[in-house]
């Protein structure tokens, strides 16, 4: 399987079918695997391109600070590296923070967004840190050897990303068709963090479906898979 030399690591990616490109941002803690539900469906009318952010999966796992910015970075360079000027954007969770940061740095490389159960920050009240906790305790249950863990200290390098991240107040500078899918029951990302980042976006459009974080890649796949599609085929 490819990798590429972005910035200061070794980034692995996939590409699947053909037609407009689509570039698949995952969220924390996981990689191009969480994906599998949606990219053959995807990969019948799109070019899809999916990769595994830095600390995770099969990329390079520095221990070092992380940044949003620097993973929207990553994502640019490896949009060069297969010379494709303008994609279709859709981010998840922490990868729908690096896909707001792509389209505000890397402006002309962003055609289309899809924010799916993301926020523009990461609140820093007692309940919301309770859920970051759950998530660490979570991240330390082992896993069958078939599947490549990752590094604790990895995991915690792209929650400190995701923690001290906000672009609230770069909301307004978004002119590209935006669309935010996000589950009502969302008690990671609460719906509520969808919404108002919805409401910031010139134009955005917000589709909600019943369920938690990952309720949209599990039992409504294929209504984003739909809404997906439809929105790329507007272009």
């Amino acid at each position: 399987m490819p990798s590429v030399r972005v910035n200061d690591i070794e980034l692995y990616y996939e590409v699947h079918g053909a037609g407009s490109p689509l570039l698949l941002i995952p969220g924390l803690g996981v990689d191009v695997r969480f994906f599998r539900g949606i990219i053959d469906d995807l990969a019948t009318s799109c070019r899809v391109i999916a990769f595994d952010p830095r600390g995770a999966g099969r990329s390079d796992k520095p221990d070092v600070p992380y940044s949003i910015d620097g993973m929207a970075d990553d994502a640019a360079a490896l949009l060069d590296h297969l010379d494709i000027d303008r994609t279709t954007v859709l981010g998840c969770s922490m990868g729908g923070r690096t896909a707001l940061m792509l389209a505000l740095d890397h402006r002309a490389r962003v055609d289309r967004l899809v924010l799916a159960a993301s926020s523009a920050f990461v609140p820093s009240d007692r309940l919301f840190t309770r859920r970051w906790l759950i998530m660490d305790v979570l991240s330390q249950i082992p896993v069958p050897k078939s599947v490549d863990p990752q590094p604790r200290y990895a995991w915690r390098r792209q929650r400190a990303a995701s923690v001290g991240f906000d672009c609230s107040d770069r909301l307004g500078e978004i002119d590209v068709p935006t669309l935010v899918v996000h589950g009502t029951e969302d008690h990671i990302v609460p719906f509520s963090l969808g919404k108002k980042m919805a409401e910031r976006i010139a134009g955005a459009r917000l589709v909600t479906v019943s369920g938690g974080h990952r309720a949209l890649f599990t039992t409504h796949a294929d209504l984003l898979v739909e809404e997906v599609r439809s929105f790329v085929d507007h272009s």
